[in-house]
């Protein structure tokens, strides 16, 4: 390597713009501002202002609720655990999604009660619905709410 041959690390000279540095600089004087006005000066007024107006955002009606506690849990029915589980194997979220069975463990995982099962199996989940606890503890198996 040369001395003429060294250059600043890429991306660490992205942003080489001055503002307001001189009639040279190609942005001085006004620094992009323009002459006078109300946007010229330091207390422009703030996005979506519109000099008194009711602004649009405050115009247009709202609709519905956003419920900000909301809790969306991956779901799998008591029919599915029977399909891919053997007799006393322990069903967790995490075995879950490592055999593919569950996208993506949102809030949590909730076992719901469609289907039957046969098989004891130790089911490890967030909630469970009261047919799914039902069904599973009457083939004999176990439910832990984590």
């Amino acid at each position: 390597m040369e001395l003429h041959e060294i250059r600043p690390a890429k991306g660490s000279t992205a942003n080489r713009y001055r503002k307001g540095r001189g009639h040279a600089s190609g942005n001085g004087k006004t620094a992009g501002y323009g002459h006078k006005g109300q946007k010229a000066r330091s207390g422009a007024p703030r996005i979506g202002f519109e000099g008194g107006q009711m602004p649009l955002y405050r115009r247009i009606p709202k609709r519905g609720f956003k419920n900000y506690n909301h809790k969306e849990y991956a779901t799998l029915n008591v029919c599915q655990l029977e399909q891919f589980y053997e007799d006393g194997a322990t069903v967790s979220a995490e075995d879950l999604l490592e055999k593919g069975i569950v996208k993506d463990i949102k809030d949590g995982l909730k076992i719901l009660g469609a289907g039957d099962i046969s098989k004891k199996l130790t089911v490890k989940a967030k909630a469970f619905s009261e047919t799914a606890k039902q069904k599973i503890e009457t083939a004999g198996g176990k439910t832990e709410v984590i």
